[in-house]
C-alpha cells in the first residue's frame, strides 16, 4: 500500500513540476514562493534536473514494491529508499518553515507522506 501512496504523491509532484517548468503560475507552491507565481526561465531549466530526480524516485519506490523490475539490485534499491526517505523528511521540515503559506499547507503533508512511504518501503523490502 505504501508503494502506491508514495507513487501517487510523486506523480502529483511530477505533474506540478512539469507545469512549473512550462510556466504555469504555481510558483507559490515551491521554493518558498520566492519566484512569485511563475518561475523565471533559468529556474525552469534547473527544474528539469529536479524533475529527473523525481522520476528516478518514482521508479525506485515502484521497484521497491516489485511493481517495476530492479534497475539495480535489491540492496542498493533499499539504500536509495532510505536516502529518499531522509531527503523527504528534510524537505518536510523545509516546507514547514517556508514563508509561502501555499507551500507550507500543501507540500508539507505531501513531502511527509512520501518520506514515510519510502521509509516503510525500505523496511519491508
Amino acid at each position: 500500500m505504501q508503494v502506491y501512496i508514495g507513487a501517487a504523491l510523486l506523480i502529483i509532484v511530477i505533474i506540478m513540476s512539469i507545469l512549473l517548468i512550462c510556466g504555469l503560475p504555481l510558483g507559490e507552491f515551491s521554493m518558498g514562493g520566492r519566484f512569485g507565481k511563475k518561475w523565471p526561465p533559468k529556474m525552469r531549466l534547473i527544474g528539469l534536473t529536479q524533475l529527473l530526480s523525481q522520476i528516478f524516485a518514482l521508479y525506485i519506490i515502484l521497484s521497491a514494491g516489485t511493481i517495476l523490475p530492479y534497475f539495480i539490485n535489491k540492496d542498493v534499491t533499499r539504500v536509495i529508499c532510505y536516502v529518499f526517505a531522509g531527503f523527504f523528511f528534510f524537505n518536510t521540515v523545509m516546507n514547514a518553515i517556508s514563508p509561502s503559506k501555499k507551500e507550507k499547507f500543501v507540500m508539507t503533508p505531501m513531502s511527509l507522506g512520501a518520506a514515510v512511504c519510502f521509509l516503510i518501503a525500505a523496511i519491508v523490502m
